[in-house]
C-alpha cells in the first residue's frame, strides 16, 4: 500500500532534477573556483606558477593573458543569464585544461599534475552537461523540434530554387 501523496513518476523526476542541480553546482563551483584562484595566481605571476609555465616553454607574459581570461571565465560561469558567454567560458576552460595536459605530457615536466587537470576537464564537461535550461543557448523542451524553424526555412528555400 503506497501512502505517498505524490505519484511515483513525479517523485522520481523531482529527485532526478534535485541530483542534477546538485551535481551541476558542485562541478561549476569547483571549476569556477579553480579558474578564479588560478587566474589570480597567473596574473600575480607567483614564482612557482611562473617557473612551471617557463619550464613548459611559455613566456611569462602569457600568464597575465591566461589569468585574465580565467578570472573572466569564472565570473561568466557564475553570473545569471548570458548563455552564449557561458558557452565561451566552458570552451575556454576546456581548452585551458586539455592544453595544459598536452603541454605537461609533451614536455614531460610536472607530469604528476596531469591527473588533477584531467579531473578539472571532467568537471568542466560535467558542469556543461548538467547545466539547467536557463543557462543553455538553446532551451530544449519535450516539444522543441529537432530541426529549428530557421533551418526548416533555409531548407525550403533551397528546395524551391
Amino acid at each position: 500500500m503506497d501512502l505517498s501523496t505524490e505519484p511515483p513518476a513525479i517523485a522520481r523526476r523531482y529527485r532526478s532534477v534535485r541530483w542534477q542541480s546538485a551535481g551541476y553546482w558542485l562541478a561549476t563551483t569547483a571549476v569556477a573556483a579553480e579558474l578564479a584562484v588560478g587566474g589570480i595566481w597567473d596574473i600575480t605571476r607567483l614564482p612557482s606558477v611562473r617557473d612551471l609555465v617557463m619550464h613548459l616553454g611559455y613566456p611569462s607574459y602569457f600568464l597575465v593573458l591566461l589569468g585574465t581570461w580565467k578570472v573572466l571565465g569564472a565570473f561568466a560561469l557564475l553570473i545569471p543569464g548570458r548563455p552564449v558567454l557561458k558557452e565561451w567560458a566552458y570552451a575556454g576552460a576546456f581548452f585551458t585544461y586539455t592544453g595544459a595536459i598536452a603541454s605537461h605530457l609533451t614536455t614531460g615536466y610536472a607530469v604528476g599534475e596531469v591527473g588533477l587537470l584531467a579531473v578539472l576537464t571532467i568537471l568542466t564537461v560535467l558542469s556543461w552537461a548538467l547545466r539547467p535550461p536557463s543557462r543553455r543557448t538553446v532551451r530544449q523542451t519535450p516539444t522543441t523540434p529537432l530541426v529549428t524553424a530557421s533551418a526548416t526555412a533555409r531548407a525550403s528555400r533551397t528546395l524551391s530554387r
